[in-house]
């Protein structure tokens, strides 16, 4: 078994969920998944491939069609235990009555373990039983998923108690909204159902662990990019005539807020890409923090540090950072937040609020000579911004199961109604150092500096990466 790649067959009645269970745990969109029962009318298998290397493979069957008439033929079959799928196969593959239920049994006969699919949120029935007996028959190495698609959980116990009798192992997995610690949870169970099969499936679960942490350290990769991209990025404009400084200044500050965006949606589909969504779009909440304006001042009042937070980080950090970010929003201007710092690094102040800035300020520069320029972004408030936007999009991305295809119409986990959200409120102040540490490095000139920062921060940033994909809480809502 231990050159042998792990197959397991997921079988059940139609419409149990079971192309679900195949695309969350193949983490493979391309499984079609139907409402509509019996869509699946032959066995596909889906093989996750790690570093070049096939790991495991996930069979999706036709559901069972007749299963007390295929049971009647087994209890009645007096030849060898071992012959015993091959010559049910072999006498009924012709007759089109059974053509589902041979389908769904060929790759069981070949080897291959089983995974049963219920929906665990209607009561059991006879025809379930049957289907659990056939399967015990079988002989093969065999566990359970109660897979609740709905709230309904008044069923479990008479599941679990169905279960015991006919099956190695048994787990409640919802493949709509399975995080990667549940399906490696899933992968652990799969283990006890036979000791042959723990050296493969050992070897399995370490490739997705170790896979997991490279994908990790891709995602730090692209976070770092985005935060140096955003805050460095300039734009620079000849000075027009007095009267029209408004005008060039709007034109300015919409092609700085593009460039941002497009900055955030390549570091967003980087991220997309990683985890392996690649052909749904799924559309999330419109009102969804990540994808409003990053310059709004409701953006900024969600997930900006309070002031005293900012100022620490500031503080903590030394970083040598001043000047006014204005705003252009909506035709007025928005002085969000203005920093003034002393050379040490201490005793900062912080003003904000809907204050006009002077027209001869814009992000720090001054409109002087024959031209003027925006950028960079000396403002510490807007790197945790940017971060804490990526950061939501990340734990959105890895908590979005492969078998869920609905979008944006689920409420969100907790009714508590909260005034922050995102991560960094609520980081210690080692975190924020860090962050801090980066912010005042990109803009230092010292490229030693900023590369040793730069590591520091992935190291820290990669700790909150598998916090986040740890995590019991869903941050699919905003």
């Amino acid at each position: 078994m231990n050159n042998i790649v792990p197959e397991f067959a997921v079988v059940g009645h139609p419409n149990e969920g079971k192309s679900s269970v195949v695309s969350t745990l193949a983490e493979d969109d391309s499984v079609r998944i139907s409402p509509i029962p019996g869509e699946t009318i032959e066995c596909q298998t889906f093989t996750v491939v790690i570093d070049g290397q096939e790991t495991i493979r996930f069979t999706d069957t036709p559901g069972f069609q007749n299963p007390k008439r295929v049971l009647a033929w087994m209890q009645d079959y007096q030849g060898s235990d071992a012959l015993l799928l091959d010559s049910f196969l072999q006498e009924h593959q012709a007759d089109d009555a059974f053509q589902d239920d041979c389908e769904l049994l060929r790759p069981v006969a070949a080897g291959a373990g089983i995974i049963y699919v219920v929906d665990g949120s209607r009561p059991v029935r006879n025809a379930d039983r049957a289907e659990m007996e056939i399967l015990r028959l079988t002989g093969r190495p065999r566990l359970a998923i109660i897979n609740c698609k709905d709230e309904e959980t008044g069923y479990l116990e008479s599941w679990k108690s169905e279960f015991r009798k006919h099956f190695n192992s048994v787990r409640i997995f919802n493949s709509h909204s399975a995080t990667y610690r549940e399906r490696i949870a899933l992968l652990e169970s799969l283990k006890s159902i036979d000791q042959d099969w723990e050296p493969a499936l050992e070897k399995t679960i370490e490739a997705f662990r170790s896979d997991w942490q490279a994908r990790n350290l891709v995602a730090a990769d692209a976070i770092c990019l985005l935060l140096d991209s955003c805050l460095t990025l300039s734009i620079t404009r000849a000075l027009p005539k007095n009267d029209q400084i408004n005008l060039v200044k709007k034109g300015m500050m919409k092609a700085y807020g593009h460039k941002i965006d497009l900055f955030e949606k390549k570091a967003q589909q980087r991220i997309r890409s990683l985890y392996k969504h690649n052909i749904f779009n799924y559309a999330l909440p419109s009102d969804f923090v990540i994808f409003q304006n990053i310059f709004s001042e409701d953006t900024w009042q969600l997930l900006g540090l309070s002031k005293r937070n900012l100022i620490l980080a500031a503080a903590m950090s030394g970083a040598a950072f001043g000047g006014a970010f204005d705003v252009l929003l909506g035709g007025g201007s928005l002085g969000l937040f203005t920093v003034l710092g002393g050379a040490s690094g201490a005793g900062y102040a912080i003003s904000g609020g809907m204050e006009n800035l002077s027209q001869k300020n814009l992000f720090g520069k001054s409109f002087g000579g024959r031209q003027v320029t925006i950028g960079p972004n000396k403002n510490l408030q807007f790197f945790y911004i940017l971060l804490d936007r990526i950061l939501l999009y990340y734990a959105h991305i890895i908590n979005w199961a492969h078998g869920r295809r609905n979008a944006g119409n689920s409420e969100p986990d907790s009714k508590e109604k909260i005034d922050k959200i995102g991560f960094i409120n609520s980081w210690d102040n080692e975190k924020k150092k860090v962050c801090a540490k980066l912010f005042d490095a990109i803009f230092s000139g010292n490229e030693p500096a900023k590369d040793e920062a730069i590591q520091n921060f992935k190291y820290m940033i990669i700790t909150v990466l598998v916090e986040i994909s740890q995590a019991k809480k869903n941050f699919h809502h905003s």
